[in-house]
């Protein structure tokens, strides 16, 4: 009895551990944009969060006025976003619908995007 109980606790926390490994972790997409056309940008804004939405995005936060702990800072916005996985956000990003919006983007503003993974 007690090999069979030791054997059945054995096979429950493998089960479990096979599980948990199995689970994707959360993927953060870090914005850091300078905005030089202000109102052609304003289109882009309105038509952004609909699109992060389709593919499971959460605005986390936005500012244009960062608080720099250390080091220099250039940019003008930061914007922090949550997607359920990796795969989602590369599909929000690649996305017909984003890629068009983006050259709106593109024409009035510069900056850099980040893909980053989350923890479990």
């Amino acid at each position: 009895m007690t090999r069979f109980l030791t054997a059945l606790v054995a096979v429950i926390f493998l089960v479990s551990f096979s599980q948990l490994l199995a689970q994707e972790r959360p993927a953060y997409v870090l914005t850091e944009v300078t905005i030089h056309d202000r109102i052609a940008y304003q289109e882009y804004e309105a038509e952004f969060m609909p699109i992060v939405e389709r593919y499971g995005g959460e605005l986390i936060a936005v500012t244009d006025d960062p608080t720099v702990l250390e080091g220099g800072w250039s940019e003008m916005r930061v914007v922090l976003m949550r997607f359920e996985t990796r795969r989602h956000a590369l599909d929000w990003y690649n996305s017909p619908e984003y890629q068009q919006l983006a050259v709106i983007r593109r024409a009035t503003a510069t900056g850099t995007d980040l893909l980053i993974n989350g923890r479990r």
